[in-house]
């Protein structure tokens, strides 16, 4: 009867795990999905809720077999599964990244879901407090940091693509032309198509104010002569 009890507490107390995962885990998935990110609610929950059953599952097998002996041949270790569990989350993240040209998304997101990973095995650990401080800490910087991000003047990188027909122009005046308008010259290349006789540029480069973008392309096409292409990317 005794024992019977015991596996009664330990499902209810099971249950509140699972639940305060789920919770927990909606929270941030929540801020996600708000903001149309690959991996929203409901993922966010899936993540916190398995990661905390795993945690769960691994401290019981560690109290079902805990009473063998130093010396015997089972090893019980309910720091095993957490460890798989840190390394498999990271493939999940790295679906949510996506390379677009010259920038890259889910960074924040596959970030958000490694965290949900580490409030699952808290709260499978009975480590409850950890957990919700953690969830506050990342609201907090899903949801107040960008408010700040605002003020910071950030880099811009960008690709000026240019399409010129004829000979190769000068292209100590377009550096000058980009040095004029703050705009620091990364890398560039270019490729000539001898049938269209067309010179096609890449020229990479780092601002800080988007207006330079408009000012440069009216001084490149006024400079620049034979020019039939010219964008940014």
């Amino acid at each position: 009867m005794t024992h019977l009890l015991s596996i009664v507490g330990s499902f209810d107390n099971c249950i509140g795990k699972l639940l305060l995962a789920a919770v927990l885990g909606g929270i941030i998935g929540w801020e996600r999905e708000r903001r149309g990110r690959p991996a929203g609610l409901r993922t966010h929950i899936l993540v916190c809720v398995g990661v905390t059953l795993m945690m769960v599952v691994s401290e019981h097998i560690f109290e079902k077999y805990k009473t063998f002996a130093a010396d015997s041949i089972i090893r019980v270790d309910p720091a095993r599964i957490a460890a798989q569990v840190v390394t498999g989350i990271g493939f999940l993240g790295a679906g949510t990244i996506m390379r677009m040209r010259t920038t890259v998304r889910g960074l924040t997101t596959a970030a958000s879901l490694w965290v949900v990973a580490g409030i699952g095995l808290a709260i499978g650990s009975n480590c409850y407090l950890p957990a919700l401080f953690t969830t506050l800490l990342a609201i907090f910087a899903l949801l107040l940091l960008p408010l700040f991000e605002r003020n910071i003047k950030r880099d811009i990188y960008k690709t000026l693509k240019l399409c010129i027909s004829g000979s190769e122009p000068d292209f100590a005046a377009i550096t000058e032309i980009l040095k004029r308008n703050s705009m620091e010259l990364q890398q560039y290349g270019f490729e000539r198509n001898l049938v269209q006789n067309e010179v096609v540029y890449n020229i990479n480069v780092r601002f800080k104010d988007e207006a330079s973008v408009s000012k440069v392309s009216d001084e490149v096409a006024r400079s620049v002569k034979e020019i039939r292409k010219l964008g940014w990317e």
